[in-house]
């Protein structure tokens, strides 16, 4: 891998091969496009710069790119690929909410998203469900400090606990799945399963714990806000491994402060961009929210890292990889 802002040299693109720039491509994924690309006939261009304005050049001569998910991509981006002759775009992700994808079709650009093992992240969601209803965050914290006490923060049982589902695709379905064994009481709300889904309302004011897998849409946007904060249980937990925006953070945090909720288990977080992916040990998080988050200890924080397993990772590129050189094929 080169340094950010400059291309991976590559071989020229020949007869019958695509050429793919691929942008914001880290050392692990940089090994799985350079070992898959020549199944799917694909030339990759690799950069760990993220696409903007400024690094439009690295996809000139390519009509397919492909991005990840860590930078919102702007219209003026969009459209100086579209002039730059880009006509396909691969997300390497499931959402799609940091492209807008309707002006990319008006300046004629597709946008893909791709599919990966949807256990990576409803494995990591059981566990941030066991983790938060076990205390685990403080009971490790006071172990390292050799703090070995037993305190008045008894666990509870998932077999007790009735856990609300909220969107029940690949990766809810996954969940719920997992849930089963554990023999507790599963809610599911998506119109889109129709008998299958509760409303959502029931479903906070009954569940234990509620847990987010719905895409992030204009409808979704803020889908817990104050409130629906203000219906669930006071002891309930929030579980979000999908997107940061599904909750209105400002009043999931004066709620979890106020004490009118047991607890939050996060994996992604609204204005995470910039400052999940980067070390900032030497310098200063600027994010008042998550700062406060941080203080509370019935709240658990990771940094968008759910669906980050060897699995996951090698679908993601192969995905990406099948996408462009079917792109390829079609628009030869």
């Amino acid at each position: 891998m080169t340094s950010i802002g400059s291309l991976e040299s590559s071989p020229d693109p020949v007869a019958g091969t695509v050429g793919l720039t691929v942008y914001g491509c880290g050392q692990d994924e940089a090994v799985l496009f350079r070992e898959l690309a020549p199944r799917f006939g694909v030339v990759p261009a690799i950069t760990e710069a993220a696409v903007s304005d400024a690094t439009i050049a690295l996809a000139l001569g390519n009509r397919c790119i492909s991005v990840g998910h860590k930078t919102r991509i702007t219209n003026s981006t969009l459209l100086a690929l579209s002039h730059a002759g880009v006509k396909y775009i691969s997300t390497r992700s499931v959402g799609y909410d940091h492209i807008d994808v309707e002006y990319a079709a008006g300046v004629g650009i597709t946008v893909g998203t791709v599919a990966y093992s949807p256990d990576s992240v409803a494995d990591y969601t059981l566990m941030l469900m066991l983790m938060a209803v076990r205390h685990a965050r403080s009971v490790i914290r006071r172990a390292d400090v050799h703090d070995y006490r037993l305190t008045a923060a008894r666990g509870r049982e998932l077999r007790d606990l009735t856990v609300g589902v909220v969107g029940t695709g690949r990766i809810g379905s996954a969940v719920v799945d997992r849930l089963r064994g554990f023999g507790g009481r599963v809610l599911t709300h998506d119109p889109r399963r129709g008998a299958d889904s509760v409303p959502l309302e029931d479903l906070l004011r009954r569940s234990d714990i509620v847990t987010l897998h719905t895409p992030l849409t204009a409808d979704t946007h803020h889908l817990l806000d104050r409130r629906r904060l203000a219906r669930m249980k006071d002891d309930a937990i929030v579980v979000n491994t999908g997107r940061g925006a599904l909750i209105d953070t400002e009043a999931l945090v004066v709620a979890l402060e106020r004490g009118r909720l047991g607890g939050a288990a996060l994996d992604v977080l609204e204005g995470e961009e910039g400052i999940f992916y980067a070390d900032h040990r030497s310098r200063p998080v600027e994010h008042e929210l998550l700062l406060r988050l941080h203080r509370l200890p019935n709240v658990l924080i990771s940094p968008h890292v759910a669906y980050y397993t060897d699995h996951a990772l090698r679908d993601i590129v192969e995905h990406s990889l099948l996408h462009c050189a079917s792109f390829g094929e079609r628009h030869g």
